[in-house]
C-alpha cells in the first residue's frame, strides 16, 4: 500500500474511534464547516426599529461595526426611551449621565461613563477606540473629548424626564421595578457579510440612580463581550449582578468550550441565581449570538425579550427565563 493512501485511512479509522469513543464532540465538527455567513443583527428587548436600521445596513454590505453603531443611535435618539441616550431619566440630583461602549471584531474596545451633554455616547466610544490609545474614558475627561472629536453638548434632561423626576423628589424610594425600570438599555450585536461580529450597548443607567453610580453597561466583558473566533453576548437588568458574574464575558468562555449560545446564557444567569439570595428581586438576561448564526437568551424573570432582524424579516423574540413570574 502506498505510504499516501495508508496515511488518509488510518487517520479515517482514527476518527472513527474517537467518535465511537465520545472523544470528538459533533460540535466541533460543525465549527469547521464553511458557513456562508448571513447578516444579522439582534438586541436586547423589542427595539425593532434599531435591529431594522442595522439589519438593512448589513444587506447592503455594511460592516458590523458601522451597523451596530448606527442601530443603536436609533434608541438613544428617542425621546420616549427614558433609560438610554436623550431624554434619559436622571441621577438622584437631576444629572442625565449617559454610559457606552463598542467592540470591533479585532478586539478593539471603547468605552465612556459618566458623560453628560452628549446625545450619542456610543460614538464617543468609538472614537475612543479609534483616536485614543484607551479604553474608557470618563465625566469630564470624556465630555472634554468629545468637544474636541467634534460633538455638539446639549441638555439631555426633558421636560417628562424632569417632571418624573421631581415627583420622584417627593418620596425618595428607590426599588428597581423587573422588567419596567431597567428595561430599556440596548445592547446590540451585529454580524455582517464577512462573518464578522460587533457588538454595541448604551444606557442613562437605572432611574434617580446615586450621582456618579456607573453599571454594566459600559464595562466590557460585563454587559457587553465578544471574540470575533467564537460569538458574542450582551447583557441587561441589573447591571451590579451582571457586573459580579461579568456575564458577557462568561458566555462566551463557554461558548469557545463547545456550549451552544443558549446553554451559555443559561449558564451565566444561573451564576447569578445561586449566588444571590435576593435574585427574585431583580432581572438579569441575555442575548448570545455564535459564529454560526445560532442564538441563544435567558433571563432570570419572564418578560424579557429580544429583536431580530435577519433575512428581511423583524422579529420579537420572548425569551425563555428561570421564574416563571
Amino acid at each position: 500500500m502506498k505510504r499516501r493512501k495508508f496515511i488518509g485511512r488510518s487517520a479515517i479509522s482514527l476518527a472513527g474511534i474517537s467518535i465511537g469513543s465520545g472523544l470528538i464532540k459533533p460540535h466541533l465538527f460543525a465549527m469547521t464547516k464553511n458557513i456562508t455567513p448571513k447578516p444579522i443583527a439582534i438586541a436586547t428587548w423589542n427595539f425593532q426599529n434599531a435591529t431594522k436600521m442595522a439589519g438593512k445596513m448589513l444587506e447592503d454590505g455594511a460592516s458590523a461595526l458601522d451597523a451596530v453603531e448606527q442601530g443603536v443611535m436609533v434608541e438613544e435618539s428617542n425621546l420616549k426611551n427614558t433609560t438610554v441616550g436623550d431624554g434619559g431619566a436622571p441621577d438622584r440630583d437631576g444629572n442625565v449621565t449617559l454610559d457606552a461602549c463598542i467592540m470591533a471584531p479585532n478586539g478593539n474596545a471603547g468605552s465612556v461613563v459618566y458623560l453628560k451633554e452628549i446625545a450619542h455616547p456610543v460614538s464617543v466610544a468609538r472614537k475612543v477606540m479609534e483616536e485614543t490609545p484607551h479604553v474608557m474614558l470618563a465625566g469630564e475627561g470624556a465630555l472634554q473629548f468629545a468637544i474636541q472629536q467634534g460633538f455638539k453638548r446639549k441638555n439631555l434632561l426633558t421636560a417628562e424626564s424632569e417632571k418624573a423626576w421631581k415627583e420622584w423628589l417627593e418620596h425618595k424610594k428607590y426599588q428597581p421595578i423587573i422588567n419596567i425600570e431597567n428595561h430599556d438599555t440596548i445592547g446590540m450585536l451585529c454580524m455582517d457579510k464577512n462573518g464578522d461580529i460587533a457588538g454595541a450597548c448604551t444606557t442613562s443607567g437605572l432611574s434617580y440612580k446615586m450621582n456618579g453610580r456607573v453599571g454594566d453597561s459600559p464595562i466590557i466583558g460585563s454587559g457587553l463581550f465578544l471574540d470575533n473566533e467564537v460569538g458574542g453576548a450582551v447583557g441587561t437588568g441589573m447591571g451590579e449582578a451582571i457586573m459580579k458574574s461579568v456575564g458577557s464575558f462568561l458566555i462566551v468562555e463557554l461558548m469557545r468550550q463547545g456550549k451552544s449560545p443558549q446553554e451559555a446564557c443559561e449558564e451565566a444567569v444561573m451564576r447569578t441565581v445561586r449566588k444571590a439570595p435576593n435574585y427574585k428581586d431583580f432581572q438579569v438576561a441575555y442575548v448570545a449570538l455564535n459564529k454560526q448564526g445560532e442564538i441563544g437568551s435567558y433571563c432570570i424573570h419572564k418578560g424579557f425579550s429580544y429583536a431580530k432582524f435577519h433575512e428581511g424579516e423583524s422579529s420579537d423574540n420572548p425569551s425563555p427565563s428561570y421564574l416563571d413570574s
